[in-house]
């Protein structure tokens, strides 16, 4: 069964927009068009529903698109060690966003007990974000 751009777009939950951003990073690939002078409708596999599935689960781990690009060319199998890579060393950045996300966390909730303590003059979370 093929499908058109519209269709793809759908199935894999994106804009048809999203389809031609990774066509143009290359990360799906763009059929030729079938019809007049190639100006006709391009038809999309099911495997092409699975890479832009694969490409937006890949987003959500938050790989940046040329390690989704690696991911994709590793796709085969025949790499594991540096797919394993790959994926320790997102869990590493995904680690250091946790502990910067956690150290800004405590700050805001020391700031918010600060506030309700407070009686008097500006609430120490406004003073601290204009000091910054």
């Amino acid at each position: 069964m093929t499908m058109t751009i519209s269709e793809l777009a759908r199935a894999g939950g994106v804009g048809v927009e999203t389809v031609r951003f990774y066509q143009r990073k290359n990360l799906l690939p763009r059929p030729d068009a079938v019809g007049r002078s190639g100006a006709g409708i391009r038809h999309y596999e099911a495997g092409d529903v699975r890479r832009l599935r694969f490409i937006r689960s890949a987003q959500t781990a938050g790989f940046a698109l040329r390690e989704i690009s690696r991911l994709l060319e590793l796709d085969d199998g025949g790499d594991r060690a540096e797919v394993r890579a790959l994926a320790r060393a997102r869990i590493a950045a995904l680690d250091e966003e946790i502990r910067a996300m956690s150290e800004a966390r405590d700050a805001l909730d020391r700031l918010a007990n600060a506030c309700e303590r407070a009686t008097k003059g500006p609430c120490p979370i406004l003073s601290a974000f204009d000091a910054a």
